[in-house]
């Protein structure tokens, strides 16, 4: 074949999953249920969430529902690259916390050939994108847009309303500071 007179790199071919939604959606549990998935196929996996979030695990990611896996905090996205060691898969939990150099990170490393997959909040409290992650879903190869069950009506929620006063961006929380909403109830409480 063509391809076997190029280096490795060449035949490998990465790329970037974006695993987004409102908080109580299931981000993390997907994200952790593809990494089992690569983990059976034993490719090599490195996962990381930054330092910010220490909310059920100092270093496990770790879901609403009580599902782990093993991961490493970093403080930067460029700590990201350091941390690397080749593995064929990256995954990067709870995304939107990092610094817009994330981007250029996923987009590094799915360059050079790996399967990148990154889960996090695609929009604030106030229903604004948040972070870099609208960055990354227009680089993304793939998007996997997850939904929560609205609290009031049962219909799909998209919205995490915050039920606290706290104005700034980032409070990290669960369900005592935050609850899933559909685009009608939302509207409802924040008007």
């Amino acid at each position: 074949m063509f391809l076997e007179h190029f280096p490795d790199e060449v035949k490998q071919k990465g790329w970037i999953e974006v695993i987004c939604g409102s908080m109580f959606s299931g981000k993390t549990e997907e994200l952790i249920r593809r990494l089992k998935r690569a983990e059976f196929a034993n490719q090599k996996i490195l996962l990381v969430k930054p330092t910010v979030d220490q909310r059920y695990h100092k270093e496990n990611v770790v879901s609403h529902q009580g599902t782990s896996f093993e991961a490493i905090p970093v403080e930067k996205a460029k700590d990201i690259l350091n941390k690397w060691e080749g593995e064929r898969v990256v995954a990067i939990d709870e995304t939107q916390f990092f610094d817009r150099d994330i981007i250029d990170v996923a987009d590094e490393l799915a360059n050079k050939g790996v399967r990148v997959i990154v889960a996090g909040l695609d929009m604030d409290f106030k229903g604004e994108p948040f972070g870099p992650m609208p960055f990354l879903l227009s680089i993304a190869e793939y998007i996997s847009k997850v939904h929560a069950i609205c609290v009031h009506c049962g219909e799909l929620a998209q919205f995490s309303h915050r039920t606290v006063p706290e104005e700034e961006q980032v409070l990290l929380g669960a369900k005592e500071e935050y609850k899933p909403l559909c685009r009608s109830c939302y509207q409802k409480e924040n008007h």
